[in-house]
């Protein structure tokens, strides 16, 4: 054999040496032209099989069957290649909103081709330009699950600077999610809680997006949810008001002592108005014929518009009734 090596070169009057230059440079030329030709842009049909990812409620959110696609598409020869590669190894999993797939009976769903635009990028990848579906609809089998709704609850530390305060509680959206899994493991489910939520030194409305915690053996429809919480700066007024009592027979007389109490407004700032304008403090004769100690709760009235919170001292008065 190496003798007819030797026996070819000398023929052609070529050296070993001039041989591997000429291997070298046809190998270096056919590379030119095999990436030239890839680079360049051509018109195909490209296959991919999909299975589809979809918050159905009272359905698995994995489809249990695959679904061929296919559309003409622009791409680099490069692109095209690469894509059939990936159509031959393993389907495609993509995440369809649940506006898009359409529900024909018991666990069989649907997309219309006209709905894949926005996912071409997912079932081909990028670089891909899609000219049309030739596929018509997509079909999808998402089996029934147990599942319920519960409320979000916040987990949440927060300070405020002073003279700030909230107002009202954090607030989350969405407030409930479904959750999905075994039956069993269901009814021990009341409420799903969020991420811990910290903020310090508040002075102004605070709001963001916050994990919630993860169950074992059960899926839940969302991952997070937003959050907003109300902060006012306040001041305090302080004002002394005598009680009344209401609500009293008339053959009967409810004295109180003391006969006034001491009453901090928490009121956010700047003042809409004369705070004083109108509030009283008085006790019901209702409360004193349920109570047993023969105390009875302060309460108020004509509470300024915009009260935040307020405090009375002392919160609870002693009582004594009497015939008239």
């Amino acid at each position: 054999m190496r003798k007819l090596y030797d026996k070819l070169l000398e023929s052609l009057n070529i050296s070993g040496r001039d041989l591997a230059v000429f291997l070298l440079a046809l190998l270096l030329a056919f590379s030119t032209w095999l990436i030239h030709n890839l680079s360049l842009k051509y018109n195909d049909y490209l296959t991919a099989s999909v299975i589809a990812q979809c918050n159905i409620e009272g359905h698995s959110n994995i489809s249990l069957n695959r679904s061929d696609v296919i559309a003409r598409c622009r791409a680099t020869g490069y692109k095209v290649i690469m894509s059939d590669i990936r159509a031959r190894r393993a389907p495609v999993t993509v995440n369809f909103a649940p506006a898009v797939m359409r529900h024909m009976e018991d666990d069989l769903f649907y997309v219309l081709s006209s709905d894949l635009t926005e996912y071409t990028h997912m079932i081909y990848g990028d670089g891909v330009t899609l000219e049309h579906y030739v596929s018509d609809t997509l079909f999808f089998r998402f089996p029934s699950v147990d599942y319920k709704k519960v409320p979000v609850t916040p987990v949440y530390s927060v300070s405020y600077r002073p003279q700030h305060m909230s107002d009202g509680q954090l607030q989350v959206a969405p407030d409930s999610v479904t959750i999905y899994g075994m039956s069993q493991r269901l009814e021990n489910v009341t409420q799903v809680f969020t991420e811990p939520i910290k903020h310090s030194d508040l002075v102004s409305d605070v709001q963001g997006v916050v994990r919630l915690e993860k169950l074992k053996d059960v899926r839940v429809s969302a991952e997070e949810v937003h959050y907003m919480l109300d902060v006012k700066r306040y001041v305090d007024i302080v004002t002394t008001l005598p009680l009344n009592v209401l609500n009293v027979p008339a053959d009967k007389k409810l004295q109180v002592f003391p006969s006034s109490v001491t009453v901090t407004l928490k009121l956010p700032f700047p003042l809409a108005s004369d705070p004083e304008n109108g509030i009283g403090a008085y006790v019901d004769y209702n409360d004193y014929v349920q109570s047993l100690s023969g105390m009875c709760k302060v309460r108020l009235s004509g509470a300024p518009k915009g009260l935040l919170s307020y405090e009375c001292d002392p919160v609870a008065v002693g009582c004594v009734l009497e015939d008239r």
